[in-house]
């Protein structure tokens, strides 16, 4: 099997994410939380660190398990393997992805502007 099978891609390995898809991306996600990537921002403010940063991490895992395939291919798998209540567009993917790659993202400080305030 390839590191992109489908048959990877299930409720038990991705437990995390299957717990925040059935939690946020459920039928009624548009009368809440009017956007996917609203859902994806109003749970990244609800989740503790730990939790957040599971989920970020088997989001970004099952984005690159799907790289290459129709937007109907990984909208199946959303909700066919991982319990997802709605359909979301390519641009939908795409946000929700930045906002978890952001958690993702190591914090760095940038010295040179401390150095010019002085």
């Amino acid at each position: 099997m390839s590191q992109k099978d489908p048959a990877k891609i299930s409720a038990a390995n991705f437990q995390n994410l299957h717990r925040f898809l059935r939690g946020y991306f459920h039928q009624d996600l548009t009368d809440e939380y009017g956007t996917p990537q609203e859902a994806a921002e109003t749970f990244c403010e609800d989740a503790d660190t730990e939790e957040r940063l599971a989920v970020a991490r088997e989001w970004a895992h099952f984005m690159e398990s799907t790289h290459g395939r129709s937007v109907t291919e990984v909208n199946h798998l959303l909700a066919d393997k991982l319990g997802a209540g709605v359909r979301l567009s390519e641009e939908d993917l795409e946000q929700v992805n930045e906002t978890f790659l952001r958690y993702l993202k190591p914090k760095t400080r940038n010295h040179h502007e401390d150095e010019q305030d002085d």
